[in-house]
């Protein structure tokens, strides 16, 4: 990867070079002089591109999915991320690094950029977005106490936002990654291995999905990853702080729990529970809440192909995440195949279901969705 790192570099370079035709020609003493840096060959270089196509058989008038993520649009093929990551990874104590993921698309920046960053002050966000960009170093303390500094995805959730490094079983996002949880954080943190089977993080950040804050405290925020077997994790998380513009006493707290099992090698299974409260948010001395859990299961077979399943609710009684007070409730089935090690091929076949007549469709509003989703993948 280094030599793929450094081929692309010298390309730009002799791109750029190709260009300025009238500057003066260079000695061979210049182009030694001007050789590639030492630093250049630390540095990977790795992208990841996610192109899909969804269709919903309600046929909303809109051309709009609701209460959906990232397929939002009907009907449509859409480019959903580019990501090209840039990275020095930080791996013994006294290391240091970094990490920067740019990421392009029609639906996925959109949705995942941070205020005050890409995202402008009437809430639009553009097709562009920076996941990630920290930098690292690792203190001298015991096993090596870890700090990043800077924007970072949040720890929460089972569900990811896609990338080179890893993706989700499903090509549509559940509803708890979308309503439950933050997206990205802005801030500091550190992280420690007390073994191998148990692992802390803590961090001070602006908020959620905030890249410049809004008042005048912190979320404070923290995770235990736990591995008490090779087969078995559970991963708990915590967050709590303000999140309100301008208002420093009103916390909102959050209680996210993941586990997941492998009973054999071909079978994952996983759950996600979402427990949260605002104070004060729906009115004085009434506190605002949500709450949801999620399972599921992944089956891999022979000849690179997997079958993955998805079923999960959740409770927004003040309509504080999703705009009305409501229960919904979906399930997934989604199919893959990997044609080679870099090109996946999967789909999705998805129902939602309100306690409502919410959802859109021609002529009438219904309390189902149902969606199919078709979704190429290329990481390399």
């Amino acid at each position: 990867m280094r030599t793929r790192t450094r081929r692309i570099f010298l390309l730009v370079a002799g791109v750029v070079a190709g260009a300025c035709c009238c500057a003066p020609r260079l000695g061979a003493a210049d182009h030694a002089n001007n050789a590639a840096p030492a630093w250049l060959d630390q540095v990977t270089l790795n992208g990841f591109v996610a192109t899909s196509y969804s269709y919903n058989f309600n046929r909303p008038a809109s051309g709009l999915n609701q209460f959906r993520v990232f397929d939002f649009d009907d009907n449509t093929f859409k480019l959903d991320e580019f990501e090209l990551v840039a990275q020095k990874t930080a791996v013994r104590p006294r290391d240091s690094g970094f990490r920067v993921d740019l990421t392009l698309g029609s639906s996925v920046p959109r949705v995942t950029a941070a205020a005050g960053l890409f995202r402008d002050e009437s809430g639009v966000a553009a097709d562009i977005d920076l996941h990630q960009a920290f930098a690292s170093y690792i203190a001298p303390l015991g096993a090596g106490l870890r700090f990043d500094v800077g924007k970072f995805i949040t720890a929460a959730g089972y569900e990811v936002i896609d990338g080179y490094d890893g993706w989700n079983d499903n090509a549509t996002r559940s509803i708890l990654f979308g309503y439950a949880i933050p997206f990205t954080h802005v801030g500091v943190r550190t992280g420690y291995t007390f073994s191998p089977q148990v692992t802390a993080t803590f961090m001070v950040v602006n908020g959620w999905d905030l890249a410049r804050d809004n008042n005048r405290s912190k979320t404070l925020g923290g995770s235990l990853t736990l591995t008490p077997r090779p087969r078995l994790t559970i991963i708990a998380t915590g967050f709590a702080g303000p999140e309100r513009s301008g208002d420093d006493s009103h916390s909102r707290n959050l209680l996210d729990l993941v586990t997941i099992v492998k009973p054999t090698d071909r079978l994952t299974l996983g759950a996600n529970l979402d427990w949260a409260m605002e104070d004060d948010a729906v009115g004085s001395n009434h506190d605002g809440r949500w709450s949801g859990a999620a399972g599921y299961a992944r089956v891999t077979f022979p000849g690179n192909f997997a079958l993955s399943l998805r079923g999960e609710f959740f409770d927004d009684p003040d309509g504080l995440r999703t705009g009305v007070s409501q229960k919904l409730h979906e399930f997934t089935v989604t199919t893959e195949a990997r044609l080679t090690p870099h090109f996946l091929l999967r789909g999705d076949v998805r129902v939602d279901q309100s306690n409502l007549t919410l959802f859109e469709s021609s002529g009438a509003l219904r309390r189902t969705q149902p969606t199919a989703m078709v979704e190429a993948i290329y990481s390399f």
